[in-house]
């Protein structure tokens, strides 16, 4: 009878995907510990932090302007929300849930653009969680019952389809239009907004109007602020700060139950998005790093980030808003496949593999540096 108990604890311990080989830092304090403690090539690794912070990323420090440079072929694109300077290139790497190397201001709250994707997928995720929404195959005009999902095109997008950015949503949401955002290199206005529509699940476009869509309607299934969603079910359990903050655009104010509510947007496209500082991160990172367990108590659930990790049909290197190292367009080349990531322009990523215990946050990388980067890293293991 005791062996078979054993045995049944052990079989919870692995289904929760609980470690007990992880530190998780308390509110206020991590602790750090020597690469050596883990027979990490100490030079090796400063070799990498410091390639780091030598390729530092090339645009603005005023992020308004490189926001405005960046999307420049965008029409009637307009920073809707706010944004804020940014400083020196900053970053940590947690082994085992401990600090081995950190370099910059890891307390200074800055942008974090499109990684604010992966924690809006996270709500998602939650909303499962809690039977809010019955299955992600689950069109999305059934919970979402206003003009948003009208037609027959749109009416078919379900939650899988906004999650993994292939659902060809058509329409206007905070005065931007789909087919505005990120237009392709060839013709011109008419073309873009006459386009032939396809098939949602079957082309991934990346496309922040249709992540704002799923903001909205995420917003309208939770039926209050994303943000303390995000707040109650996350960040204060896992010991966060509370300097971060999640912004909308000045328009995307709705009514939610008599109640005036800012939808928020998925990024910092268009101002907004996720403002937050390199060591809540990295706790983000870590809770992912373990299935979802933070210290023995499961906040989101492992099979929603087992999910959330896989590849979408319409790209391999695409799970629910979270970038795959798979082979592909995005593969970064010598380096694990398991790999996986949240990526925000400017040089923001928050890199998770699970095989080794690692998280990874880098700010202000230059993005076409970071598989260098992670390379340099992983020669010092």
């Amino acid at each position: 009878m005791r062996i078979k108990y054993i045995y049944f604890v052990l079989f919870l311990i692995t289904a929760i995907g609980y470690s007990q080989d992880l530190y998780f830092p308390q509110r206020g304090n991590w602790e750090e510990k020597l690469p050596s403690e883990f027979k990490i090539d100490t030079q090796k690794l400063k070799d990498a932090i410091q390639f780091a912070k030598n390729n530092e990323y090339s645009g603005s420090k005023d992020l308004r302007e490189a926001i405005v440079k960046g999307f420049e072929r965008e029409p009637y694109h307009k920073i809707l929300g706010p944004t804020k300077k940014r400083k020196d290139p900053a970053g940590l790497i947690i082994k085992n849930g401990y600090i081995i190397a950190k370099w910059g201001d890891v307390n200074r709250v800055d942008m974090t653009f499109s990684v604010t994707k992966s924690y809006l997928s996270t709500m998602a995720g939650l909303a499962i969680d809690k039977k809010l929404i019955q299955s992600i195959d689950n069109p999305v005009y059934i919970y979402v019952w206003d003009h948003t999902f009208d037609g027959k095109h749109n009416q078919k997008i379900t939650w899988r389809h906004l999650l993994t950015q292939s659902s060809d949503w058509s329409g206007q949401l905070w005065g931007g239009y789909d087919w505005a955002d990120r237009p392709p290199k060839e013709g011109g206005i008419d073309n873009w907004k006459h386009r032939e529509l396809h098939t949602p699940g079957t082309v991934f476009e990346y496309n922040d109007v249709r992540v704002n869509v799923l903001a909205y309607s995420l917003l309208n299934v939770w039926r209050k602020p994303l943000p303390q969603v995000l707040k109650h079910n996350i960040m204060d359990p896992i010991g966060a700060s509370t300097t971060w903050r999640w912004y909308g655009y000045q328009n995307s104010w709705v009514n939610i139950d008599g109640i005036k509510v800012q939808s928020v947007s998925g990024g910092g496209h268009s101002g907004g998005g996720l403002f937050i500082n390199t060591l809540d991160h990295a706790r983000f990172g870590l809770l992912f790093l373990n299935n979802g367990n933070w210290n023995g108590k499961q906040l989101l659930s492992a099979a929603w980030i087992n999910e959330a990790t896989k590849s979408s049909l319409a790209n391999p290197n695409y799970g629910f808003m979270w970038w795959l190292n798979q082979k592909g367009t995005r593969h970064w080349n010598g380096l694990p496949e398991h790999l996986y990531y949240a990526a925000g322009f400017g040089g923001n990523f928050i890199v998770i593999d699970k095989k080794q215990n690692l998280v990874i946050v880098t700010r202000w990388l230059e993005p076409n540096q970071i598989d260098e980067f992670m390379t340099k890293v992983y020669d010092s293991l």
